[in-house]
């Protein structure tokens, strides 16, 4: 049989001829791998851990003083250190501490963050709620049935100014009130009518109350713990001596404790407590008006450390103090737990060893991520400012 070639048909040979003579060429310049393998891209998976809930801990009161863990974000573009302490349920100097070669406005994409939610327990009978101004952070024990572990949630806290200070000592919870009616003080009137900026007699529940959405009285006249409309403050000294919190923070308080819960104010900007055979020291900036020898107080408090019941167990009596570290601790107060009875250690390396976790909300978090409340980055940074001049 004679086969008869069109010109479509020699079209069609030529063209595969053309096509198997490119593919030659081709292998040839890719050398021994071809083009025809080539393995898809795999496309990008986070396999980091979701962030643990920095608020809300159990521990054994019998044994442990430490709550919490270390963790390490990487930062993204439009990131401020304020933006990441509200998602970490942390304030405003808790976070700076932590992290004090970064620029809290513009920490750069891919900046190592450190999130200090590893707290010592504040030196206080562990019921109600207990306050300490010098790390500006709330715990509230809730009761336990026996033999069940203490809970404990924790949150960070506003507190007053140099000149309207927050009392210090023993109170108790009188009132609860939701949407509060504010009304000032003669001396709050008189602050703001000298800043040009007066009062009206009663401030309505709303956007424009400072006292937020919830408030707790206490016993003390005229203070209180209740939330804001200011949100990046919590974290500051900048109120008129009442204990700020979060919005979402003190809506939880709120709800859980009741008329007459005991609340207890301290100010300890060196703690220390045991987890497992470690003694850990957790150091904050001291308040600039709190005048006492702290290197004396900090004597008494190791040597009353070391001589309790708990510093019996198993083999804590025979932990010896990494004294580099303890000095490193003291001198830079990063405001996290750190365990200075771990030998050949340094406060760069333990917080190089921390976890690194996914830079979003930790499960079960307070916070929503809403932004309706937050206030710009250039009103949080003149916040800050403002409050640096006050305390010169």
């Amino acid at each position: 049989m004679i086969k008869i070639y069109t010109g479509s048909m020699y079209r069609g040979r030529y063209i595969r001829y053309a096509a198997l003579g490119l593919l030659s060429v081709l292998f040839f310049l890719s050398g021994c791998q071809s083009f025809l393998t080539k393995t898809p891209e795999t496309p990008t998976v986070n396999v980091l851990p979701i962030p643990l809930a920095s608020h809300e801990f159990s521990f054994d009161p019998f044994r442990d003083d430490v709550i919490g863990s270390v963790q390490v974000i990487t930062a993204e573009h439009e990131d401020t250190l304020s933006d990441i302490a509200r998602r970490f349920n942390l304030g405003y100097e808790e976070i700076i501490s932590a992290n004090p070669d970064i620029d809290p406005w513009l920490p750069g994409e891919g900046a190592r963050i450190i999130i200090p939610t590893q707290f010592v327990l504040p030196d206080a009978p562990r019921e109600g709620i207990v306050i300490n101004l010098a790390a500006m952070r709330l715990f509230y024990f809730p009761e336990a049935r026996a033999g069940e572990l203490r809970k404990v949630v924790t949150h960070p806290v506003g507190i007053g100014r140099i000149r309207w200070k927050t009392p210090e000592g023993a109170t108790r919870i009188t009132a609860k009130n939701e949407d509060p009616v504010w009304i000032p003080t003669p001396s709050i009137h008189r602050e703001y009518a000298n800043n040009g900026n007066p009062l009206p007699a009663v401030v309505p529940p709303g956007p424009e109350n400072p006292m937020g959405a919830h408030v707790l009285r206490l016993a003390w006249p005229s203070y209180a713990i209740h939330g804001t409309n200011k949100p990046p403050s919590v974290g500051l000294r900048g109120s008129f001596g009442c204990i700020r919190m979060y919005p979402e923070d003190i809506a939880g308080i709120f709800n859980n404790v009741s008329v007459g819960t005991p609340v207890r104010v301290v100010n300890q900007p060196r703690l220390l407590g045991w987890r497992g055979n470690q003694l850990y020291l957790q150091t904050y900036a001291v308040l600039e008006d709190d005048k006492r020898n702290h290197d004396k107080l900090f004597s008494k408090l190791l040597k009353a450390t070391r001589s309790t019941l708990k510093a019996q167990i198993n083999a804590r009596p025979h932990i010896m103090i990494n004294e580099a570290l303890l000095g490193e601790v003291i001198h830079n107060p990063r405001a996290t737990a750190i365990p200075v009875t771990l030998q050949d250690m340094t406060l760069l390396a333990y917080f190089n060893q921390a976890k690194h976790v996914q830079n979003t909300l930790p499960f079960n978090a307070t916070w929503a991520g809403e932004t309706d409340e937050q206030l710009t980055t250039a009103e949080v940074q003149e916040m800050a400012n403002e409050e640096s001049e006050k305390i010169r």
